[in-house]
C-alpha cells in the first residue's frame, strides 16, 4: 500500500472522530467583531494550538496582536522539501438573526450528512481540514512529504486589521513557496475549481447631520430637510437606470476580462435560471451589457450594506433625525485601488451633499482585488489532486469576494496563493443556518493529502 493511500484510508477510518473534533471548535464562539466575546476568541486560539501540538505541530502558539491571537506552527521535513503556509481563520459573522436559525449557531446537528454550525463552511470546517490532513500524514508516514506552517488568524471577519503588521514582522517564521488557503467554494456541487480571480473591496460609513439634535415631526416637519431622506437619495444617485456605478473615473482603472476569461465564463456550468431561484428573487438586476456570472464575479460593485436613522423601535415616535448613517460596501476588480476608490467617493459625494447638511466619510477597511498565475507548480498540483478525487479536471474560476490576506502575501512575502476551497455558494455563510456537507470534509482531507502528495514531486523542491 502506497503513502498517499495508507494516510487516505486513515481519514476515511477517523471521520467520525474528525467530526466530533470539529464540533468542539464550533461551540466556541468566537465572534471577532463584538468585543463582548474577545475571550470567547482567545479560546479559540488556544483550542487550535493545543490541538496542533496533539497533532506534532511542537512549535505551536498563540502569537497576541494588537487585536486577536494568530495561531501559528510548523513542521519541517528537509529543508530541500518545498514549503507549504497553510492560511485560515478561526473567526466567524455573527450569527444573527437568531430566530431564523434551525438550530442554535454555536450548538452544532448534523442533519442528512450536512453540519449546521457559525463556522461550519466558513472557515472553521475548512481550516480543520488541513489539521486533519497533517494528522493522516503523522499517523501513517511519521511527517508530510513536504514543509508546512501554519498562520491562522482571528480577525478575517472583521477586516484583519492586525495581520498585514503581524506578516511584515514575521517575514522568516512566515517564508514559504507557496500559500494554501481553502476559504472559498466548489463551482458547483460535484465540480471541483480553484479561484485564481478575487474581487477587492472598499468599505466606508457615511454619515449626514442636518439639525443639531432631533427635532419633533410635527413643529418642524415641512421646513427641516430630514437626514434620512437626503441620505436615501444620494445613495440611489449612485446607480443609473443601467446600473452603472455613477461616481466620476470608479471605472476608469478597470481591467477587462481577457479573450481566454471570456470564453472560460460561457463554457462554465453555471445556470442562471437555477440561480435565480436559489437566491430567492424573482430577477436579477446587474449592470448592463453583463451576464449574471460576470456581474457578480468580475465587475466592480457598489451596495448600501446598513442604513439607520431616527426611531426603529416598536410603535409610533414622530421625529425628524439629527443624523442618518449607511455603510457602503464597493467590491473592486483588477486594476482598481481601494483608497482610491475611497477618495473618489469622497469626492463624489461632497459634490452632492446638500447645503443643509453635514457630510463624515469614514474608511472602515479594504482589500486589493487578486489574480493568481493558473500556470505554476503549485497550481498545477492542486488541479492533479482535485481531478483524483472527483475525476473530472477543476475550473479555474475568479469570485465575487474578498480575501484580503492573498493580497498581503502576495505584497510582503511575495507567495502567490492557490484558493483551493470546498465550500459552495449555498452554504450560508454569513447568514442563518450556515451549513457544510460531510461529504465535502471528508472530499476536501483527501484532496489536500493528494495537493502535499503532488507538489512534492512537481520539481518545486529547492536545488
Amino acid at each position: 500500500m502506497s503513502t498517499i493511500s495508507e494516510a487516505i484510508f486513515y481519514s476515511e477510518a477517523n471521520q467520525n472522530r474528525f467530526i466530533d473534533e470539529l464540533i468542539d471548535l464550533l461551540r466556541i464562539p468566537s465572534i471577532s467583531t463584538d468585543p463582548a466575546y474577545k475571550k470567547q476568541v482567545a479560546q479559540a486560539a488556544d483550542w487550535l494550538v493545543n490541538h496542533l501540538k496533539s497533532l506534532g505541530v511542537t512549535n505551536a502558539k498563540a502569537i497576541h496582536t494588537d487585536g486577536h491571537p494568530v495561531v501559528v506552527g510548523g513542521i519541517e521535513v528537509d529543508p530541500n522539501y518545498p514549503t507549504v503556509l497553510v492560511y485560515g481563520h478561526y473567526d466567524v459573522q455573527p450569527p444573527d438573526p437568531l430566530d431564523l436559525w434551525i438550530s442554535p449557531p454555536f450548538d452544532p446537528a448534523i442533519k442528512g450528512g450536512i453540519l449546521y454550525a457559525r463556522g461550519a463552511c466558513d472557515d472553521k470546517g475548512q481550516l480543520f481540514m488541513h489539521l486533519k490532513a497533517v494528522e493522516c500524514w503523522m499517523k501513517t508516514s511519521g511527517h508530510p512529504p513536504i514543509n508546512l506552517k501554519f498562520i491562522l488568524e482571528g480577525e478575517e471577519e472583521s477586516g484583519s486589521a492586525s495581520l498585514p503588521g503581524f506578516i511584515h514582522k514575521n517575514k522568516d517564521l512566515l517564508a514559504a513557496d507557496v500559500v494554501v488557503i481553502s476559504d472559498s467554494s466548489l463551482f458547483a456541487p460535484g465540480v471541483p475549481s480553484i479561484t485564481y480571480g478575487l474581487r477587492g473591496m472598499t468599505y466606508m460609513e457615511i454619515t449626514l447631520t442636518g439639525p443639531d439634535r432631533d427635532l419633533h415631526s410635527g413643529t418642524y416637519g415641512g421646513a427641516i430637510h430630514n437626514p434620512i431622506n437626503a441620505l436615501a437619495a444620494l445613495i440611489a444617485e449612485m446607480h443609473d437606470a443601467d446600473h452603472r456605478i455613477t461616481i466620476d473615473g470608479f471605472y476608469d482603472r478597470v481591467r477587462p476580462l481577457s479573450r481566454r476569461e471570456q470564453i472560460t465564463m460561457t463554457v462554465l456550468p453555471f445556470d442562471a435560471d437555477a440561480w435565480v431561484r436559489e437566491v430567492g428573487v424573482h430577477l436579477p438586476i446587474m449592470e448592463s451589457g453583463y451576464s449574471v456570472l460576470e456581474a457578480s464575479t468580475s465587475r466592480p460593485t457598489l451596495d448600501c450594506n446598513g442604513i439607520w436613522g431616527g426611531y426603529i423601535g416598536d410603535g409610533a415616535k414622530t421625529v425628524l433625525p439629527s443624523q442618518a448613517s449607511a455603510k457602503i460596501s464597493m467590491r473592486l476588480v483588477p486594476d482598481q485601488d481601494p483608497s482610491e476608490i475611497a477618495e473618489l467617493t469622497e469626492v463624489w459625494l461632497r459634490r452632492r451633499v446638500p447645503k443643509s447638511m453635514q457630510l463624515q466619510c469614514k474608511v472602515l477597511h479594504g482589500a486589493q482585488p487578486v489574480l493568481i498565475d493558473t500556470e505554476s507548480n503549485a497550481m498545477e498540483a492542486a488541479t492533479r489532486a482535485l481531478r483524483d478525487v472527483y475525476d473530472c479536471s477543476p475550473y479555474f474560476t475568479r469570485i465575487g469576494g474578498s480575501i484580503p490576506v492573498v493580497a498581503d502575501f502576495k505584497h510582503i512575502l511575495g507567495l502567490d496563493s492557490v484558493l483551493m476551497g470546498f465550500g459552495l455558494d449555498s452554504d450560508a455563510i454569513h447568514s442563518p443556518n450556515e451549513h457544510f456537507g460531510l461529504d465535502r470534509f471528508a472530499e476536501g482531507i483527501e484532496a489536500i493529502l493528494r495537493f502535499h502528495a503532488h507538489y512534492a514531486g512537481t520539481g518545486s523542491v529547492k536545488a
